[in-house]
């Protein structure tokens, strides 16, 4: 018996999130006196079995099939369902993320088992002969809920920036399952994509400058884009933004874009609905830059400046380069 961590990456690199998965399970698995093991896709994954080992798995199974050369949610699920079907782990954690949550849905499918998605806390009772008390993060963040997964292998999600990852190592082997996949889970696998400039990410910059309608184009984004320069963050931005088509999709923060964990949030000319405060609410800190002292974001922030984000982000821009000299 074990708890299994479900390792989310994209080609071969590590996903973020599968180092807090990581984390949980070990903390889990410590606490029932049992082991933490993890699970990868793909032959292309192999190589993550040593930053497993590094968070403290002892084995590392490795799902292997010709097909399995990147990510498709049907193959993914079907393949780590036959691993759970081989080695009965007693609790499968996976990531909070849209493909972490597709993927564990696909296994609970295969498998008639319930999954409790976007789960904050684990009961620190657990021995694994009972039913496993969770809280989830629900309605976007806004509700937590307390609830229990009963079945036979508890499979759950961990929410996104709930556990901060931290090392544990240890020796882990690895177990090479060569599985069978057929045509009916063939269906949907990445065929392309639009590459980003190599560093930071928006979900895992130091610092994220946002804009929202209150920018006014696409074209007014550029102080932004310099501010978050100056800085060494990357630029994000609200769904308004987007919808107006100033902005591509993978720069929103949200819950229906990315969320983030930044140093310092700067939410210039935001006003905050609850969808966008659920992506942006594990900030360390937050700075909103708006013209309505009432909004949202500006009574929800840390710190804020009242005024036209027009004049004050190139401000803030300038007297940092005064003084750096």
């Amino acid at each position: 018996m074990s708890v299994l961590a479900v390792i989310e990456h994209d080609r071969g690199t590590i996903a973020t999130a599968s180092l807090g998965v990581l984390t949980a399970a070990r903390t889990l698995a410590s606490q029932m006196g049992t082991t933490l093991e993890a699970v990868t896709v793909g032959a292309n994954a192999d190589a993550l079995s040593s930053v497993a080992a590094q968070y403290g798995a002892t084995v590392v199974h490795q799902a292997h099939h010709s097909a399995l050369t990147d990510f498709g949610p049907e193959a993914w699920g079907e393949a780590v369902a036959q691993v759970v079907k081989k080695i009965s782990p007693q609790v499968v954690i996976g990531t909070g993320t849209e493909r972490g949550h597709e993927v564990v849905a696909q296994v609970a499918a295969r498998l008639d088992l319930p999954a409790s998605m976007n789960c904050t806390e684990f009961d620190s009772a657990f021995t694994g002969a009972q039913p496993l008390k969770v809280v989830r993060a629900r309605w976007g963040g806004s509700l937590l809920e307390q609830a229990q997964v009963d079945a036979p292998i508890k499979l759950v999600t961990l929410a996104n920036h709930t556990v901060e990852a931290v090392e544990s190592p240890d020796t882990a082997t690895n177990t090479v399952h060569d599985v069978e996949l057929n045509d009916s889970v063939m269906h949907s696998f990445v065929q392309d994509r639009v590459e980003r400039v190599a560093g930071v990410t928006l979900a895992t910059a130091p610092v994220v400058v946002s804009g929202g309608r209150g920018v006014g184009s696409a074209e007014a984004f550029a102080p932004l884009e310099e501010l978050a320069g100056l800085l060494g963050g990357i630029v994000g931005c609200s769904r308004a933004v987007t919808n107006n088509g100033w902005r591509n999709h993978t720069d929103q923060v949200g819950q229906t874009g990315t969320r983030i964990a930044p140093d310092i949030y700067i939410a210039c000319g935001i006003s905050g609905a609850i969808q966008h405060w659920v992506g942006a609410m594990a900030s360390k800190n937050i700075l909103a830059i708006n013209t309505d002292k009432e909004a949202n974001i500006v009574t929800k922030a840390g710190y804020a400046v009242i005024g036209d984000l027009h004049k004050i982000v190139p401000a803030i821009s300038e007297e940092i380069r005064r003084r750096r000299g």
